[in-house]
């Protein structure tokens, strides 16, 4: 089924404007399409997650160019800004912070711009066009600058949500800053996801930092014959608003790169302090086998120094019947002065070597 056979549940809206008012126009795509054959007539098709028998309707009753087609049929492109002939083909991936789960959701939007319509395919669930379309209705003085004006104020939402990623991704990080230094076990995985997330949003505020850096000059109109700058409603006024946009998405791709030298310091001082709690910890260890080997030293010394005495006790303890010394009267106290001077000169020894 066709969208204009009634599956409208895609089309978020369709509406014409002329002369910078939205035109009455009966439901469905080919009426749209019918009301933009008027002269001074702007289209602006907005298409939520649209099947690919949706998407080519579409083009073919535009005119779209097919490779941009296909680009926007199998989605997942990277942000980028391209022309063909008349028509600017725009990739934009918007972003917004979740607080539940504190971290950064992507999503996709691509622009078709033409001289006289505006087709914007979205792949998740924002950014929300409603809000932008009732600003934009309510100044018909913008509207009346065609096309471009659309797309600008789609693209200037994009910018200003990134605000709120900012905002999400600087908190998170010093969260970070304070897990580390309290030695938090999951900060290193903390940190690994935070990094993907900020390299992610890097690449897209850097490309579409050179986007609006195109449309802010204007040299992407005019190179082609038949596409100047009255046909996509480029004036004056539109590159001002573009300019504007251009400085928020400086900004903001500046701060993504703050925020990488910043996780990118902060693996690097984690990994410095897991490498001292490990030395730390051989340190400990290393004073430990010390303190082992020195207590060994001593009960062997000690051990030695009983020894001797213990030696002499033995053999004059074994009771044989013929023992030399046992009817000696001088035995006794000899066997004990044996003793003591093995045992003392073993201290000694031990003393002087520092065993003991």
């Amino acid at each position: 089924m066709s969208i204009a056979d009634g599956n409208t549940d895609r089309t978020a809206d369709s509406a014409v404007y002329v002369n910078g008012a939205r035109a009455a126009t009966g439901p469905g795509l080919e009426a749209a399409l019918a009301a933009m054959a008027a002269p001074d007539a702007v289209g602006w098709i907005d298409l939520l997650h649209p099947s690919e028998a949706e998407v080519h309707e579409v083009a073919r009753a535009l005119g779209l160019p097919e490779l941009a087609v296909e680009d926007t049929v199998h989605a997942h492109q990277r942000s980028k800004l391209e022309r063909y002939d008349d028509v600017l083909f725009v990739v934009l991936r918007p972003a917004r912070y979740r607080d539940e789960t504190e971290d950064v959701e992507f999503t996709e939007v691509h622009l078709f711009v033409g001289p006289a319509f505006v087709v914007s395919v979205r792949r998740g669930e924002f950014p929300h066009v409603s809000p932008v379309r009732r600003a934009l209705e309510a100044r018909p003085d913008r509207l009346r600058l065609g096309p471009l004006a659309i797309a600008h104020a789609l693209i200037d939402d994009v910018v200003d949500d990134y605000a709120h990623v900012v905002d999400g991704l600087e908190n998170d990080i010093d969260e970070i800053e304070d897990q580390l230094f309290s030695r938090d076990p999951q900060v290193s995985r903390r940190i690994y996801e935070l990094s993907r997330e900020v390299i992610t949003f890097q690449r897209a505020t850097r490309s579409l930092r050179q986007i609006v850096e195109t449309l802010a000059s204007g040299s992407v109109f005019g190179a082609a014959p038949g596409a100047g700058a009255t046909d996509l409603g480029v004036g004056v006024q539109v590159e001002r608003a573009f300019r504007d946009v251009l400085d928020h998405a400086i900004r903001y791709a500046e701060r993504a790169t703050e925020f990488r030298a910043v996780l990118d310091n902060a693996l690097t001082v984690h990994a410095t302090l897991v490498g001292q709690e490990q030395n730390d910890e051989m340190q400990r260890m290393t004073q430990a086998s010390m303190k082992q080997a020195e207590a060994a030293k001593k009960i062997s010394s000690w051990a030695a120094v009983f020894f001797a005495p213990t030696l002499v006790a033995g053999i004059y303890g074994m009771n044989f019947r013929v023992m030399p010394e046992l009817h000696w009267t001088l035995g006794y106290p000899f066997a004990l002065l044996v003793m003591v001077v093995a045992a003392f000169g073993l201290y000694r020894v031990f003393k002087r070597v520092d065993w003991l």
